[in-house]
């Protein structure tokens, strides 16, 4: 039996090895025809893309979409339905529809070719300059240009580029500055400038020649060339227009956006963002309402005692020092930082220590209830128009203000909702409408004083009772201007502009980026109703409303611009850039160019351009669209 069994093993052994062996061929087989079918698709590839020549880029995935410019305009296909291989960005600002933002306002003329750059490859040369400060601006600011370019080269994966796109460019930026030898932004300034790109002896170098009237002239036109360079993601490459023509000036002096920084506090990187992108829309007002009767964040070396008293905390103040870094950033972006301490109304307990230091009462109705009988909002607090003391500070409060920001032809005073219950219940012997402007008239004179003895070409005030008849006519309009606020259909809105008062418009129907938010009080819509579109603010035109004036009585209207106004009872930190842009930009293009059309279809690719470029910058701007209205922007439209 062990012999049989011995013999069986045997047999059954022989059996399973050549199984084993027949197993083995077939493996190795298979992975010969795997191996060769890998070949041969691979050889179909290699060829494939040496027919389609800006695939030969790419060591991982191909890009899965390509736009061709068809008709002036971006269509979407399939990259594996066309030979031809280009990026969305790159298809933008070569077909057709002028990439800039705002619109210049004079002849354009753009290449539909570009070259590659890189943010290094730029150099500055000043050619003429009326002075040693201007000159110094002009570095600074094209440094900052050049940093602005660094951040879009980041984006590129690494080192690698498209052996195809050509050698880099070398970028001369010659600066012809003719006019002011003064870098300040100022109501007279001239913005204008004028840009030409070209090449320059071989295909390698290119000149641009920028020449103003001013250094924020010249500082708009290192904006716009910044324009002309974008960031090719299948290129792996930053690009610029190869030849290009810009004359430009804008429409309106005052372009401002305001920040309200008492209701809230914003860091400062958040104000120095929202600066960079000011500049980046060529708006040149930043009105910073710093104080209010939440909070007075503004640690003055003169007065220390308000913020001691009305910050939120030792981390929600603005040292004098931070004040200047602001104001050192908005000069070299050709902005003027307009630093408003509202009064008489909007003060609150930072104003309650006068008792305790030996100066009386300098506010009263501080924080009283019930605040909605003295106030439109909690907590309230006006100053005391009757102690000397009040005006004594404004004056140290004014001159620190035009110390540190350097604006001295410009100032806001504040001026609005003044509670006439409060004043009457402590002055009840006189017309709480007096006091009001007993106070302004003071509050000039300490302006006046504060300013070396000069009064500032234009000393704003919020619209208010004060701004209506009887009391408009009794305001002195050869130095006194109103922020206009009321809606744009109101009567006392155009009663300002038809006395022939010098006027910022920041209508609440069109230009309040904090309406449509409901009310943080209660459950109603809140005070100013439905949220404000950047179609809205766009096609806000109130200047064109002028009618003749009835036998010759009212003067014309003298509008100076605009501006946006963003007030943060419910706006804090991480939130500021998405209410603001890219709403303040449409702001931007209206008050610059002020074109005739409203958001036509031009207007949608060229916004969401920009929009892309504040976001490439850091700047975390809301969408217009949904991603799929940016690859196909007229299906969208």
């Amino acid at each position: 039996m062990k012999s049989w069994g011995e013999a069986l093993g045997r047999s059954l052994g022989a059996q399973c090895s050549r199984v084993g062996r027949l197993r083995r061929a077939l493996v190795l087989l298979a992975a010969a025809a795997c191996t060769a079918a890998a070949l041969l698709y691979w050889r179909q590839q290699t060829n494939e893309m040496g027919r389609r020549p800006m695939h030969n880029m790419y060591t991982g995935i191909e890009p899965q979409w390509t736009w061709i410019c068809r008709n002036d305009r971006c269509e979407r296909m399939l990259a594996t339905e066309t030979n031809t291989l280009q990026s969305l960005p790159t298809c933008n600002m070569l077909c057709a529809s002028t990439q800039l933002w705002p619109q210049p306002t004079g002849p354009v003329s753009l290449a539909t070719a570009a070259v590659p750059v890189r943010a290094d490859s730029f150099t500055l040369k000043v050619i003429a300059s009326p002075s040693q400060d201007v000159t110094d601006h002009l570095n600074d600011a094209f440094a900052l240009m050049r940093e602005d370019i660094h951040i879009l080269e980041k984006a590129t994966a690494g080192e690698t580029r498209r052996s195809d796109i050509g050698a880099v460019q070398n970028v001369l930026v010659q600066v012809v500055v003719n006019g002011s030898g003064d870098p300040r932004m100022r109501l007279n300034t001239n913005e204008s400038y004028k840009l030409v790109l070209r090449p320059f002896q071989n295909k390698n170098n290119l000149i641009v020649d920028i020449t103003a009237r001013s250094f924020c002239g010249a500082r708009h036109g290192f904006e716009t060339l910044s324009q002309l360079v974008w960031l090719d993601p299948y290129a792996n490459s930053l690009l610029i227009l190869e030849a290009a023509t810009v004359d430009d000036a804008p429409r309106f002096s005052y372009r401002g956006l305001l920040l309200d920084t008492s209701r809230n506090y914003f860091a400062l990187p958040e104000i120095l963002r929202t600066i960079d992108a000011m500049a980046a829309c060529k708006l040149n007002t930043f009105h910073w309402h710093v104080s209010d009767s939440q909070s007075f964040p503004l640690r003055l070396d003169s007065v220390p005692q308000l913020a001691q008293h009305g910050a939120y905390g030792p981390g929600a103040i603005y040292t004098m020092d931070d004040v200047r870094t602001v104001v050192r950033r908005a000069r070299l972006r050709g902005i003027r930082v307009l630093l408003e301490v509202d009064a008489p109304a909007h003060v609150g307990r930072a104003w309650s220590w006068g008792p305790a230091a030996g100066l009386g009462h300098l506010a009263y109705c501080v924080e009283v209830e019930p605040w909605s009988a003295y106030c439109g909002e909690p907590p309230c607090g006006q100053l005391n128009p009757r102690n000397p003391h009040v005006y004594e500070l404004l004056e140290h409060i004014y001159a620190e203000i035009i110390r540190v920001t350097g604006v001295d032809d410009l100032f806001h005073l504040g001026g609005d909702e003044v509670s006439e219950r409060c004043w009457t219940q402590h002055f009840n012997d006189t017309d709480p409408m007096e006091l009001w402007l007993e106070f302004t008239r003071r509050a000039l004179k300490a302006l006046e004083a504060a300013n070396a003895g000069k009064m500032p070409e234009l000393t704003l005030l919020w619209s208010s009772r004060l701004t209506r008849t009887p009391y408009l006519e009794r305001l002195d309009s050869k130095n006194v201007g109103v922020q206009v606020w009321g809606a744009s259909r109101w009567p006392e809105s155009r009663a300002v502009l038809d006395a022939g008062f010098r006027s910022v418009i920041s209508h609440v129907d069109a230009w309040y980026l904090d309406c449509g938010f409901g009310s943080w009080r209660d459950s109603s819509d809140g005070h100013c109703g439905p949220y404000r579109s950047w179609q809205q603010v766009y096609e806000h035109r109130p200047w064109t409303e002028e009618a003749p004036p009835p036998g010759g009585e009212a003067s014309p209207w003298r509008v100076e611009g605009g501006a946006a106004c963003q007030w943060t009872e419910q706006l804090g930190p991480g939130g500021l850039d998405a209410r603001v842009w890219p709403r303040s930009a449409a702001l931007a293009e209206r008050l610059w160019s002020d074109r005739t059309e409203g958001a036509a279809a031009d207007v949608y690719l060229r916004l969401d351009t920009q929009r892309a470029r504040l976001v490439a910058r850091g700047v975390r701007a809301a969408p217009l669209w949904p991603r799929w209205c940016s690859h196909n922007p007229h299906a969208c439209l």
